[in-house]
């Protein structure tokens, strides 16, 4: 007699398909759905999985290479926003952005400025607060590793027509709403 539990091992593509995670139908019912439908959605699903995952890839790799987390990422990517726009940043700026307590912004500036991402600088205006900016030598790593990738996928998107872009919208905005629903 064979184990069931080392017979079966479905193909890391088939983790999406329904037929496969659900065959009793008991979450996803598909009565008129014919094989082909299946597999065209089961593509989709696999399709967007693999984005996701390349995406997490280059931005953990990226992160890696600098030595900094993803909190640390995303205050990086909204101070090279803010300059070139030429814009200033304050810790309280950072701190709304990040969605973080002041207490851990300053943990995050501490960690980014002890590794030469960041400096911080007297506010000219306002005693109590200090700007903080990215290093030039870090912007430089930044924009050598994200910035032709995200003129690629930019260009990806700017070449949708119409009726491709608003597919992806609409498809992109319902998986978005799942997502949100299911946070807690």
């Amino acid at each position: 007699m064979t184990d069931s539990r080392s017979a079966f091992a479905p193909d890391e593509n088939a983790i999406v398909d329904p037929r496969v995670i659900d065959p009793q139908r008991r979450f996803v019912d598909r009565p008129d759905m014919t094989g082909e439908e299946l597999d065209n959605a089961v593509t989709v699903l696999n399709a967007l999985r693999r984005w996701r995952t390349a995406d997490q890839a280059m931005r953990n790799a990226t992160q890696s290479n600098m030595g900094i987390g993803e909190n640390d990422m995303k205050a990086m990517r909204f101070l090279i926003a803010a300059h070139g726009n030429d814009e200033q940043v304050t810790a309280k700026q950072l701190t709304k952005h990040l969605g973080i307590s002041s207490a851990s912004t300053s943990k995050l500036l501490d960690r980014l400025e002890a590794s030469g991402h960041i400096t911080r600088e007297p506010h000219p205006h306002d005693r109590r607060a200090v700007l903080i900016a990215v290093t030039d030598e870090s912007h430089k790593h930044i924009r050598a590793t994200l910035g032709d990738r995200h003129t690629r996928m930019f260009n990806v998107a700017a070449a949708l027509n119409d009726n491709d872009r608003k597919a992806v919208l609409g498809f992109l905005a319902a998986m978005s709403e799942i997502s949100e629903a299911n946070r807690d």
